[in-house]
């Protein structure tokens, strides 16, 4: 008695990024139903007889009906029985998506919904128990629910798909819908099921000693405090035994970058080492940066960041990781002519740049405008 199936979750569909601009957050947004597919084709390759996607699949009840209806269009691509647990992003409330005319006017026939915590015979001998959010808030453990029933039953082999933060990695242990890591140990154990699929946690992540609690971690990067995203699981499942593979599937990625710059080299190591990272229009990309710059090292930075945001699919800078200071240097204009009034305004906002506080970084704000317009006459 054995099984192979594929687990995934946290999909998001529908999520929006504020950082990234309308081009980019239409393709972002294509990735995310194009890795559906992919599922699909991983799947039939690695001969999966079903896959689980263990909670939020939407990224709110909110939906529009355009993502619906991408959704089940993304899924009805996918060639073998396909189970999905509602979550806290998609609970299964009186307003739930998967109780909208537009899901079910669109659901393929193969993508069936956990409604509820009853056992669903994929095939004799295997079985799928959810343990389904009803509302954003749950009071207790709900796969500890869930099994609480369940006997062990040597013809069955059983997946249990939950969602949430388990005790031994959550900061906050006195919620009470935390999953109980030794209490589902203790189910696996004892036979009232084999294998726990979770979604919450962005990265793939293995939890306990029975290497039979995981979370698969989202199909694609969703942002950049994941460690491990992009990926699916394939479990390849006995009484006996487990065996759990990634397969990376993400094509998107977040990523951060920390300089220090104080000098013309640093500045220049900075543009190096952004234009030799790959595929750009795929990568968001976060830049923390520390030291004091000149004028003209700073505007020579921002060129640098702009030419960057023309090919990336976004560029940040990081409020947490930067402590950048700008202060005007005697050299600054030495390579510009200036005259009459645009010399006595450099003059003037020079001075006022010294000062503390708002007044000063306005001024050195505008001097760093009257240095890019000067560089780009001369």
């Amino acid at each position: 008695m054995r099984t192979r199936f594929l687990h995934t979750s946290d999909w998001q569909l529908g999520v929006t990024r504020h950082f990234l601009n309308a081009e980019s957050q239409a393709r972002w947004a294509a990735a995310r139903f194009d890795a559906i597919r992919n599922l699909g084709r991983i799947a039939s390759e690695a001969q999966c007889e079903l896959i689980v996607v263990a909670g939020d699949i939407f990224e709110s009840n909110q939906v529009d009906r355009k993502t619906i209806v991408k959704a089940c269009e993304a899924m009805a691509a996918i060639p073998v029985p396909t189970f999905l647990l509602p979550a806290n992003h998609d609970p299964l409330d009186a307003g739930s998506v998967f109780l909208s005319k537009h899901w079910n006017d669109r659901k393929p026939a193969g993508v069936h919904v956990l409604h509820d915590r009853s056992p669903v015979e994929v095939r004799p001998g295997v079985e799928i128990v959810g343990a389904p959010w009803t509302s954003k808030r749950p009071l207790n453990d709900l796969v500890a629910a869930a099994s609480a029933d369940l006997t062990a039953d040597a013809a069955t082999l059983r997946i249990m798909v939950g969602h949430g933060a388990v005790d031994t990695l959550s900061p906050d242990r006195d919620n009470p819908a935390v999953i109980r890591v030794a209490d589902a140990e203790r189910a696996i154990a004892a036979g009232r099921y084999h294998y726990l699929a979770l979604g919450d946690r962005h990265s793939y992540t293995q939890v306990g000693a029975t290497g039979r609690i995981c979370y698969s971690g989202t199909h694609e990067a969703y942002d950049f405090d994941e460690i491990d995203p992009g990926k699916v699981l394939i479990v390849d499942l006995s009484p006996d035994a487990v065996t759990v593979t990634p397969r990376q599937t993400g094509a998107w990625r977040f990523a951060v970058h920390e300089a220090h710059v104080s000098t013309t080299d640093d500045v220049e190591a900075l543009a190096r080492h952004v234009d030799a990272m790959h595929d750009k229009d795929r990568t968001i990309l976060k830049i923390g940066l520390v030291g004091t710059l000149s004028m003209l090292q700073h505007s020579r930075l921002e060129e640098i960041e702009d030419h960057a945001r023309d090919l990336f699919a976004a560029v940040v800078r990081s409020g947490s990781r930067s402590e950048l200071v700008v202060r005007p240097d005697s050299s600054d204009f030495d390579n510009l002519t200036l005259a009459g009034f645009a010399a006595s305004t450099a003059e003037k906002l020079t001075a006022r740049a010294r000062l503390p506080g708002p007044e000063g970084e306005q001024a050195g704000d505008a001097l760093a405008l009257l240095l890019r317009l000067a560089g780009r006459s001369a």
